[in-house]
């Protein structure tokens, strides 16, 4: 555990340098995710699905608020539906213009759930979105997810349905319309996903506010079980074809994105919980502390060795005769061998004097 502390220390640190760099290229992912989506379900106008008009798009959105690029969205959408007929194209703009009025005008810095929820729906794993918001959003967000879900179904009605749509003069645009709104918004499928969806989110929000221990954990684990229990519910009352593998994944994708967003949200240390009581002249107040878990980085220190030594070679006979001509007297620590009295003396001397020449030339030395 230490080391994924120390390994969000590190993140941390990185994202706090270079978070202008970081929140640029997220949203340039994000825009080029969603312009490729809209392009891969709903590109009837060859110009408009070209590679290159996604790439230029996805720059320049980047430059701007995350809000240009749901406009942009929204107008290339409206610009497949064209091709398509004016049928789709007058259903399509009055959906997203009640959608404006009464959510993005009012909420814009909410405006990135509505473009990750259609690419979540595409990736076949829903359940991230609401597990992910919920832990870090306030209750309004549920509305956004809606939205982003009835947008993702409008693209799957459209992509099967484009090529009966082909009436061009009044009674075909309006059986075209009806047809549209009939089966967008009778689609149990759609109401089923979006109802697993919000309930998720209700219960994930509710559950992370409470003040019992791994609350964010609980939450995580019982939001997954309960969009899939709510999905199986559906499926078995309305008759769907859901796919159950899918929708595991799904599930256990949230939970993986939900406990990395508790690593470096939310870690705290539930050992050292502090509860205090105390009272004003109004209230009592019961107060539940718990510190946040941080593990600073460890400093590494660097120690150069230097591999190229030089060797001095020391004559032996040349030390004796230095040693003799400065009048030292060696030391008698050692005994001395018996028969050769001079000869342990002169050894001695030497190894001393060549430690002392060999220790010189370690601590540079003169």
């Amino acid at each position: 555990m230490d080391s994924l502390f120390v390994l969000r220390e590190r993140f941390q640190e990185l994202y706090s340098k270079n978070s202008r760099i970081i929140d640029k290229a997220v949203q340039f992912a994000v825009a080029l995710a969603a312009f490729y989506l809209i392009n891969k379900n709903v590109g009837f106008m060859k110009l408009a699905s070209s590679p290159a008009v996604i790439l230029a798009l996805a720059v320049i959105c980047t430059f701007f608020p995350t809000v240009m690029t749901i406009i942009a969205a929204s107008v290339l959408i409206l610009v497949h539906m064209y091709a398509v007929s004016l049928a789709a194209l007058g259903v399509t703009a009055g959906i997203f213009l009640v959608m404006y009025i009464f959510y993005f005008r009012l909420t814009p810095r909410m405006a990135l759930i509505v473009l990750l929820t259609p690419i979540a729906f595409a990736l076949k794993i829903p359940c991230v979105i609401p597990i992910a918001y919920a832990l870090v959003m306030p209750m309004a967000a549920i509305a956004a997810v809606g939205c982003g879900g009835i947008v993702y179904y409008m693209m799957e009605y459209i992509k099967k349905a484009a090529a009966g749509m082909k009436g061009s003069d009044a009674a075909g645009l309006m059986g075209q319309v009806s047809a549209y709104i009939k089966t967008v918004f009778q689609n149990k499928e759609m109401w089923v996903m979006i109802a697993a969806c919000i309930i998720c989110y209700l219960v994930v929000y509710t559950v992370r506010r409470q003040s019992v221990n791994h609350a964010w954990k609980i939450a995580v684990v019982a939001g997954a079980i309960v969009n899939i229990v709510v999905v199986t519910a559906g499926d078995m009352y309305f008759g769907l074809n859901s796919q159950f593998t899918s929708l595991i994944v799904g599930g256990a994708a949230g939970i993986v994105v939900g406990l990395i967003m508790e690593l470096f949200l939310f870690a705290v240390d539930y050992s050292r919980t502090e509860r205090f009581e105390y009272e004003d002249d109004e209230y009592h107040y019961y107060v539940k502390a718990i510190p946040k878990l941080s593990v600073s980085s460890p400093e590494k220190t660097v120690k150069r060795i230097n591999g190229h030594r030089e060797t001095e070679i020391i004559d032996a006979a040349e030390v004796r005769r230095k040693s003799k001509k400065q009048g030292k007297k060696p030391e008698n620590r050692s005994p001395v061998r018996e028969g050769a009295p001079g000869r342990g003396r002169d050894m001695e001397e030497v190894d001393k004097m060549l430690l002392t020449q060999s220790l010189k030339q370690d601590l540079n030395l003169k």
